[in-house]
């Protein structure tokens, strides 16, 4: 078997449903527990017609997802669809960019927001970031699947793309301009940088800074929270929502 068509693990109800649902990549193999959990009535109409599911106990799929967070369903499926070509400003005029984001909760759950949104985009970078594993799609609740993604391997090369394609970037930083008082311009990249250090130093001067208002300054915001805050936002400024 080819290294790209090892299969990759999907655990949990709205994952498995989503994935289904967005119809990007084949299932390949799905376990449940006899008697299946309440919810499997929801997956069975999706499932096609060639899958064979396997009943096993819950000890063994916890062992096969290497995780009691399972709800009693793991699947494996073809790798995830990432996009190859970069975006069109005109097709995809709000798009977020993930600079180094560790966690792979803060990861699904930022690509949660994203769906809920409206964005048009994501871009991941591949350095000193989490996969897009079996953790994120669960704390996506599946809605990863339904996303555009695009993986970089420079944050510096992303930059210099979304500037020659004519997108406008706005930088998530502590001393950047009160979201409330920005007037977006579309089209447009919101950047989140990494948990601890935020935005990469190199590219802090290529866009406009900006900053979610907070009481103290002694401490920011989450990652995933700041994401989801500034992404709606924009989205309710630009009629997007």
């Amino acid at each position: 078997m080819k290294k790209q068509e090892i299969p990759t693990m999907i655990y949990g109800i709205h994952p498995v449903i989503e994935l289904l649902k967005a119809k990007k990549r084949k299932m390949q193999t799905i376990y449940t527990t006899d008697p299946e959990p309440k919810a499997w009535s929801e997956i069975v109409p999706l499932l096609p017609t060639y899958i064979n599911v396997k009943h096993v106990t819950k000890d063994a799929l916890t062992k096969i997802a290497q995780t009691s967070d399972h709800q009693s369903v793991v699947a494996l499926a073809a790798p995830f669809v990432i996009r190859k070509k970069f975006f069109d400003p005109k097709k995809s005029p709000f798009l977020i960019m993930l600079d180094g984001i560790q966690d792979p909760r803060n990861l699904g759950a930022i690509l949660r927001s994203t769906y809920c949104s409206g964005l048009n985009g994501v871009i991941l970078t591949s350095k000193s970031s989490s996969p897009l594993n079996a953790v994120a799609l669960k704390s996506s609740a599946g809605l990863a699947e339904h996303l555009d993604i695009y993986q970089t391997g420079s944050i510096q090369n992303a930059v210099t793309e979304l500037k020659d394609a004519g997108y406008n970037i706005y930088l998530a930083a502590l001393d950047g301009k009160d979201t409330t008082t920005v007037e977006y311009e579309m089209p447009l990249c919101l950047v989140i940088g990494n948990e601890a250090i935020g935005i990469s130093k190199n590219i802090l001067g290529q866009g406009t800074k900006i900053r979610l208002p907070q009481v103290k300054s002694d401490i920011s915001y989450n990652a995933s929270v700041a994401a989801g805050i500034l992404m709606f936002n924009i989205a309710h400024q630009k009629k997007i929502i």
